[in-house]
């Protein structure tokens, strides 16, 4: 069932097996899975089926230096579905390495290992709708798979690598049939959690404060409760719930909100393959099951811990949009269009010196001179992408002249002084703001450094062609935009360690019992990936994880019981 919060009478107490506090595609997932194993769930969501700018106002909060990090109402959706109503659909698994105590990496290390989280990686693939999980082009598509790059051959770079394409699946709207028919899942819209309430003692859960815009108020007692609003919002709300814990919530150790992690990401340098530009696979390719899949390049996990080597890959990419001397229609059209395109996709064009009549004028002619690709390209994305129910994932131009920059896309070292914290100014809930200092260090950059030239080395090695980039403004290039948005990891990190984490293996705030935590939160590490599948397949193993508690505890509340 759903509903609005704004129904519930003021003052009301409510009673469920389950709490899950964030309806994006942890929480749904989450509350989804536990009902078919018999648990029932109240869903609190902030938002509602459709954007509410009130609603997403109280996402408004701070940044030191926005030239780094975008303001956090940016990147986020507050609204059933949560950020999968805006996301690009981008899904890769993270990699066993990523998971290991690498000496090169500080307070690096998982709790659990890449095995502990692989069984529910295929259910996760399911819900995100991106197709099997086979994430090695030779797997995906046979033993008669093209290379990426014909003739290049290397034992410590990797071109067979994928990422595949959901719809993009909007959460909200995909499953809230489920979500609306489900008998043991109770959906509360509108519904903000302001308040984690602990007992006396400080050792589990008393209850959660709920709120609505339209002022009224109402508690929720569960036997367990999953915290699943975000990287920045989970934090926020642990920091700011102090009735017990003045320092809040899972935080004795001033922990909760550091280590604050996105990803390292850039177009850098020039690529000039030699062969014919039609045989390089640099676009998307179709699988047998229809999805999206897109190769990649990578230095291997072996060559990573030999070197010392944070783990990236790069993609092939066209030059950067806002230089009109790529005397592309198709890219100039973009850029003069980039005030009619979301925030979240037309940041990256809008750098450098690009307001002057100049520069106006050349990406014009790239379009008036560029007739015959520009219309190739419109109709294609009227009937891939605007008319499509799986949409063509992004642009992808013919390339007549094999060169490319190579896109980075690498993990960020994990660093205590990365992080939220809270500021005197209050929302229109009476919550405190968050203000975000993002941070980024020097062997971020060192690393990829070093990652290029491994690639650039394997490039030239293998006779295929060379890659060239400048060293000295390599830092400038990956920090053009600063962190990359969207990519909210480790606020609340897991580990056993209670100094240096927030929650145990299974999730459970240290100290509390009955408290978990859902999301990319509590990713200790940032890996090469985007963290939406890992989430969901974190979500499906805490999902088992509270069910088997539930089932072993003999005062459970009988499947479908509200109150």
């Amino acid at each position: 069932m759903i509903s609005s919060a704004n129904s519930i009478p003021n003052d009301a107490h409510l009673h469920s097996d389950v709490c899950v506090v964030g309806g994006g595609p942890a929480g749904i997932a989450l509350t989804l899975t536990l009902a078919q194993q018999g648990i029932s769930v109240l869903l609190l969501e902030s938002g509602f089926l459709k954007e509410d700018a009130d609603t997403q106002a109280l996402y408004n909060g701070e940044v030191v230096d926005e030239r780094m990090h975008s303001p956090p109402d940016k990147y986020r959706q507050r609204r059933m579905g949560g950020s999968s109503t805006i996301w690009g659909g981008r899904c890769m698994p993270f990699d066993p390495v990523d998971f290991e105590n690498r000496a090169h990496v500080p307070d690096s290390g998982w709790p659990i290992s890449y095995a502990d989280v692989l069984p529910y990686y295929p259910a996760a693939n399911a819900w995100a709708e991106a197709g099997r999980f086979s994430y090695q082009a030779p797997e995906a598509f046979g033993s008669g798979a093209l290379p990426m790059i014909p003739g290049f051959v290397s034992t410590t770079v990797s071109t067979d690598g994928l990422e595949r394409f959901s719809c993009p699946t909007d959460f909200g709207k995909r499953y809230a049939k489920r979500l609306q028919v489900e008998p043991r899942v109770r959906v509360l819209l509108g519904a903000n959690c302001t308040a984690v309430t602990l007992q006396r003692d400080g050792r589990s859960v008393k209850e959660l404060q709920v709120k609505t815009l339209a002022g009224s108020r109402f508690r929720v007692t569960a036997r367990s409760t999953v915290l699943a609003a975000g990287g920045l919002e989970t934090a926020r709300l642990l920091l700011a719930s102090q009735d017990v814990t003045p320092q809040g919530v899972g935080n004795a150790h001033d922990v909760v909100g550091r280590y604050y992690m996105c990803h390292i990401a850039g177009n850098v340098g020039m690529l000039t393959l030699q062969g014919w530009p039609r045989d390089i696979r640099h676009g998307y390719e179709v699988s047998p099951e229809g999805i999206y899949c897109r190769r990649r390049i990578s230095v291997t996990a072996s060559e990573q811990r030999r070197l010392g080597l944070a783990n990236a890959v790069a993609r092939l990419h066209f030059p950067r949009i806002t230089d009109p001397a790529h005397r592309n229609g198709v890219l100039s059209g973009l850029f003069l269009a980039r005030r009619l395109i979301s925030y979240e996709y037309s940041k990256r064009l809008n750098d450098g010196n690009t307001n002057n009549a100049s520069t106006y004028v050349r990406h014009l002619m790239n379009v008036v001179t560029d007739p015959r690709d520009t219309t190739a390209f419109l109709a294609h994305w009227i009937r891939k992408r605007s008319l499509a129910h799986r949409k063509f994932p992004s642009v992808i131009l013919h390339n007549r002249t094999n060169r490319f920059s190579l896109e980075v896309h690498g993990e960020q070292y994990p660093l205590r002084d990365s992080r939220l914290t809270l500021t005197d100014k209050r929302d229109a809930l009476g919550m405190p703001q968050v203000k975000v200092d993002w941070r980024y260090c020097r062997d971020d950059i060192e690393s990829v450094k070093r990652t290029l030239d491994v690639i650039a080395l394997e490039i030239s090695r293998s006779g295929v062609g060379k890659f060239e980039y400048n060293h000295s403004t390599l830092e400038e290039e990956l920090m053009r935009f600063g962190a990359y948005g969207g990519h909210h990891v480790g606020t609340t990190r897991m580990g056993t360690d209670l100094r240096t984490s927030v929650v145990d293996p299974d999730c459970q705030v240290h100290g509390v019992r009955g408290l978990f935590i859902a999301g990319s939160a509590v990713f200790p590490t940032s890996s090469q990936a985007n963290p939406t599948l890992t989430l969901i397949a974190m979500a499906l193993r805490l999902a088992d994880k509270l069910s088997a508690n539930l089932r072993a505890d003999k005062h459970v509340v009988m499947p479908g019981a509200f109150a």
